[in-house]
């Protein structure tokens, strides 16, 4: 969380993160309790990593790309998706028959969501937003992150102003949930 450039370099770092993360998953036979460890961590990077997103990349799309509304609108409805998938996949252990089923579910909704923006969004965004604009959405994301969400709030608002001024609330009550139950950390 927090790796500097610009906003493209972040988030495809970000990237990186999560599916190291599904490798570790894919690595594991099935109902070993470590997958849940990494599911869980691979949830926790996902949502702060959308709710940035949600709040300074695809405005910054809708404004610089041409058709930029639709393509945010596409990316957000990708979102909704995967945060449903990881909301029912918080109630699931490792040995849980649905756990298998909603961890691929994701990883597949997640990969292709990132070549959708590795390979178009970002590209179209590199080349119409100038290059400070790009790096301080870098500084905005990175500062999104520390104070976002780590689990998945599917009814919460996607599109600003009413995202940028809950997530910080949601985020540290995620937090001390997180920090009293040990969630993301290993035994």
């Amino acid at each position: 969380m927090g790796h500097g450039g610009n906003v493209i370099d972040e988030l495809m770092t970000d990237h990186r993160e999560v599916e190291e993360f599904f490798g570790r998953i894919e690595a594991l036979p099935s109902g070993h309790k470590d997958r849940k460890l990494y599911a869980d961590q691979a949830t926790m990077e996902l949502v702060r990593h959308s709710v940035a997103e949600e709040a300074y990349l695809y405005p910054a799309v809708r404004e610089h790309v041409a058709n930029g509304d639709a393509m945010a609108d596409r990316e957000l409805e990708d979102h909704a998706k995967a945060e449903q998938i990881m909301k029912d996949l918080e109630g699931c252990d490792a040995d849980d028959p649905e756990f298998d089923r909603l961890i691929g579910m994701l990883m597949s909704e997640i990969r292709a969501h990132v070549a959708d923006e590795e390979q178009n969004l970002f590209p179209m965004l590199r080349a119409s937003c100038p290059p400070d604009a790009l790096d301080k959405l870098g500084d905005k994301v990175r500062q999104a992150k520390k104070v976002a969400p780590t689990r998945p709030h599917p009814a919460a608002p996607d599109k600003p102003p009413a995202n940028k001024l809950l997530a910080p609330g949601a985020g540290l009550v995620d937090r001390v949930r997180d920090a009293l139950s040990g969630r993301g950390k290993a035994d």
